[in-house]
């Protein structure tokens, strides 16, 4: 095995101050993964025993720190949206046509919401992904009660039965 590229100077006391600051779990195991490198001296197989991280998820992690440097450590998280359609903006844009007719106390229809938004994007989309479009701009299908607030079931009973007297 080949003897590791040693870390930058200094890099000792930042990840000793780095460790304080973490706050998360994931945090913590990742400057943990370099610290115990830099003051123990520590292979990435030892350093994977001990954070209980794969050891080659170690080596990756330490490489990255030697090109990036402490920018690993504050890195993006992951996830998004990296299949839309459109984007937030550029949709709610699309909704604001609508918003007019909603306001009004209008119906909203989804297929012309979808008829828009497949003239816009240039092909057809499921209804699935106009329904989760309005759900993720706060909009919610608003339907009428099941029955009055004032009503009185106990009255409505005494009612069925005189009625049957008749």
């Amino acid at each position: 095995m080949r003897t590791p590229k040693p870390l930058p100077e200094g890099a000792y006391e930042n990840l000793a101050m780095e460790l304080k600051r973490a706050r998360t779990k994931g945090e913590f195991q990742r400057v943990q993964c370099l610290w115990l490198r830099a003051s123990l001296g520590l292979s990435a197989d030892e350093v994977a025993t001990a954070i209980a991280w794969h050891p080659a998820s170690v080596r990756k992690f330490q490489a990255r720190y030697l090109r990036e440097g402490e920018a690993v450590l504050k890195g993006a998280r992951r996830g998004g949206r990296y299949y839309q359609n459109l984007t937030l903006e550029e949709e709610g844009q699309l909704l604001q046509e609508f918003l007019a007719q909603s306001e009004k106390g209008g119906i909203l229809e989804v297929s012309r919401v979808k008829a828009a938004y497949e003239q816009v994007l240039g092909r057809k989309v499921p209804k699935s992904t106009i329904y989760r479009m309005l759900a993720r701009h706060g909009w919610r299908k608003v339907v009428p009660r099941p029955r009055h607030p004032k009503s009185d079931a106990a009255t409505q009973a005494e009612f069925k039965k005189t009625a049957a007297d008749r």
